[in-house]
């Protein structure tokens, strides 16, 4: 019997590797395989099928899988690497950044990630380090800093310092002109996608000329625009601009009504509905105050919902803690059913992002990224917080301490 480890890649000699035995989502349409295989050569998915009809060759390193729940890898659409652990990219020890990696997101499954504003040139490093040093951790997409209106009303330093946050110098545009130089530069020094701050603490406003001419710019790159909005007027505003992404649900404002779901459908953006951020936020704040904001925000999500409009699982990481249980809860609570929570965090942003053809679903010749679960997620939402392992291209990047995956027969 060999354990498993964390960044171990466990083939054999002909490469091939099999988890036996697990629930198995293909997809989240699809109905589960009990009891069956996913056959792993390289990085790749090389067969998917049950134990009884897929062979699984004599060489292979087997892990045993009975119990779990495997699926797709999980995309988290919304963090931020703007705290101070991910400061200094480049001068951190490969083990230990390796280890937040895992702590913040490889333990909870997520091995694709988008991150909404921070310091490209830090954030492009902490890729690199992936991709070039072998150090454990997800596939990272950035927008790089974000755009702001002018006199955004951020806090000082000393405050952010406070907060555990680095200070990411953002651009601020008053106009379409300045709007579009911004995002240029942005895009030609290599981001994934625009954001925009639609809206600040202190009550500015991005025009909507320069909202569209930023939206412009990333659409003539093929790339995705975020917006955090604030109010339901953000949100019809920038979605009416062409913005492609709402980055939070808005229950300061109340419900959202009629023309702004229509906008939004007509549109087809997605929402990141970042749910638990708003009883984080007001932790301090009395229990009544957090449960009638957040009972807003389920409101909201739930009305997209029944909209038929597409979620993007996202929990705003780097400003709430890293477990997405409640997260889960709470889309639950909205109303999602569980293959719909499963749909936001792997073949929704896949398609949404242009990897479904390699990411997003389990199936011979995509990528071996992979989750394997305790429990069923259909019984218990939890369950997709309850990590046993994940496997990043075909190669374990997390196990849980207290249970490594084992090798069994085929």
């Amino acid at each position: 019997m060999v354990s498993v480890t964390s960044g171990q890649s466990l083939r054999a000699p002909n490469g091939y590797f099999a988890l036996v035995g697990g629930t198995i989502y293909v997809s989240p349409t699809e109905e589960p395989i009990t009891d069956g295989v996913v056959l792993i050569q390289g990085d790749k998915i090389a067969a998917v099928g049950s134990k009884s009809r897929l062979a699984v060759p004599e060489s292979a390193q087997s892990v045993d899988c009975s119990g779990l729940t495997i699926t797709a890898g999980f995309w988290n659409s919304h963090i931020h690497f703007f705290e101070r652990k991910w400061a200094n990219a480049a001068d951190i020890p490969a083990a230990e950044l390796s280890r937040q990696f895992q702590d913040t997101l490889l333990r909870y499954g997520f091995t694709s990630v988008f991150d909404l504003a921070s310091v490209w040139e830090n954030t492009r490093r902490l890729r690199g380090r992936i991709e070039s040093e072998g150090v454990a951790g997800p596939r990272i997409r950035s927008t790089g800093e974000g755009l702001l209106p002018v006199d955004a009303g951020l806090p000082p330093e000393p405050v952010l310092n406070f907060m555990g946050l680095m200070k990411t110098p953002m651009p601020e545009v008053a106009d379409a002109a300045q709007a579009a130089v911004a995002s240029r530069k942005l895009l030609d020094e290599g981001v994934d996608g625009i954001k925009l701050f639609v809206s600040s603490p202190s009550n500015a406003t991005i025009p909507a000329s320069a909202i569209r001419a930023a939206v412009d710019e990333a659409h003539r790159r093929e790339k995705p625009v975020f917006i955090h909005p604030n109010s339901a007027a953000d949100v019809l505003a920038a979605v009416r601009a062409g913005a492609d992404i709402v980055g939070h649900t808005t229950p300061r404002s109340g419900p959202w009504d009629e023309t702004t779901l229509a906008a939004m459908q007509q549109r087809r953006v997605a929402l990141t509905p970042t749910l638990t951020l708003w009883k984080y936020f007001l932790r301090h704040d009395r229990i009544s105050a957090q449960e009638q904001t957040v009972h807003v925000a389920l409101g909201q999500l739930r009305a997209w919902v029944a909209a038929r409009g597409t979620v993007l699982f996202g929990t705003d990481l780097g400003a709430v803690d890293c477990d997405p249980s409640e997260e889960y809860v709470l889309m639950a609570e909205a109303g999602m059913s569980s293959r719909q929570i499963l749909a936001s965090l792997t073949a929704a942003p896949a398609e949404r992002f242009g990897e479904s053809e390699r990411l997003g679903r389990i199936a011979a010749g995509l990528q071996a990224d992979l989750v394997a679960v305790k429990g069923d997620p259909s019984h218990n939402i939890r369950a997709l917080a309850a990590v046993e392992f994940t496997m990043r291209d075909g190669r374990i990047v997390y196990r849980a301490t207290g249970g490594a995956p084992h090798t069994a027969e085929p």
